[in-house]
């Protein structure tokens, strides 16, 4: 049970998203009612996850959701995959659509946790796996994380660091039920979606390093909803479940991202045309443009994010190509060497 001021702000945002602990659900709103800083934070990120579907928010004491299940309380708050997110700006707002994605998928899990997913995760583990992934940018946002610490030794290269962290909040995640895990992951979302740099777009210019990545903040919210979407999509396959792209003003900014991140890959290639089909479609050359363009390569939008997430090969995703197979080919197999999901 917590009743101290700093133990009531690190769980302001479980609070917001309706997922308290039970020993708390009586102690933070008496806090809340005589502490006016966490009030007006509390407020805040109620107002984030309000905004994230245009609904109501979650009850104010936690409870949980009308079917009895704390699994299902952003189900029901962020019920829909195209959120009305007026005070999120551009760059964020396919992450709350991604997230609110995942929380509609949960209620299908209910007695599932344990499938196998991806890697050798279970749906539990794979949860736990975006919760550890999120809390990089988190800590990048001056947010406090409720996760304990690893203990990874200084110099650790990057890829090694995060390995080591994303099995060690697996392994703690795995002593807690999955409810537990969710809400964990849930309120971090909140809590990252309320943070100034999500409705701002010139604070979000500013580059950060993140996972070994050094990106502008507002391409860091981007990657993760990339891999909230990836991880989801995982999900529904091992249920049998289709789950839907991303809406096409989303899919776009993935797209952007991804071939962003390729281009710099591939500087020093032989030029390739690289054509995304779809409603806006459009092509950009990829590799060494001082020489002639070698080949021209086409792509589905939603086919490309799996190639760079690791969930195509180079062999068997679906593409058109003309001129010459050998520099489309390293087009390809350097976009799947992106793959970190």
């Amino acid at each position: 049970m917590t009743n101290d001021h700093d133990g009531v702000r690190e769980l302001l945002a479980a609070w917001a998203v309706g997922a308290l602990p039970p020993a708390d659900r009586r102690t933070v709103p008496l806090h809340l009612a005589g502490c006016e800083s966490c009030a007006a934070e509390a407020e805040r990120l109620r107002d984030t996850v309000r905004l994230l579907d245009g609904g109501p928010a979650p009850a104010r004491d936690g409870a949980a959701a009308p079917d009895g299940n704390a699994d299902g309380v952003l189900a029901l708050a962020l019920g829909s995959r195209r959120p009305r997110a007026a005070e999120l700006a551009h760059h964020a707002a396919p992450y709350a659509a991604a997230v609110a994605g995942l929380q509609a998928l949960v209620p299908e899990l209910e007695g599932r946790w344990g499938t196998p997913v991806v890697h050798d995760w279970d749906a539990h583990a794979t949860v736990a796996h975006l919760l550890a992934a999120d809390e990089h940018l988190a800590v990048r946002l001056g947010l406090d994380t409720p996760l304990p610490p690893s203990q990874i030794p200084e110099g650790t290269p990057p890829a090694d660091a995060w390995a080591r962290r994303t099995a060690d909040v697996i392994a703690h995640e795995h002593g807690r039920a999955p409810g537990e895990t969710v809400a964990a992951w849930a309120a971090q979302a909140a809590a990252l979606l309320a943070t100034p740099e999500a409705g701002a777009p010139e604070l979000a210019a500013r580059p950060v390093t993140v996972m070994g990545l050094r990106l502008p903040v507002a391409d860091h919210f981007l990657v993760r909803a990339f891999e909230a979407w990836i991880h989801t999509d995982d999900i529904g396959r091992a249920l049998g479940l289709s789950v839907p792209p991303p809406p096409d003003e989303h899919l776009w900014s993935l797209v952007r991202l991804a071939v962003r991140i390729l281009g710099l890959a591939l500087h020093d290639a032989a030029p390739v045309r690289l054509e995304v089909t779809g409603p806006t479609g459009t092509g950009w050359i990829l590799g060494d443009d001082s020489g002639p363009v070698l080949a021209a390569l086409t792509l589905d939008p939603v086919d490309l994010c799996l190639l760079v997430g690791g969930r195509h090969t180079p062999a068997d995703v679906p593409r058109s190509v003309t001129g010459d197979e050998a520099a489309a080919r390293d087009v390809l197999e350097r976009a799947a060497s992106l793959a970190w999901l």
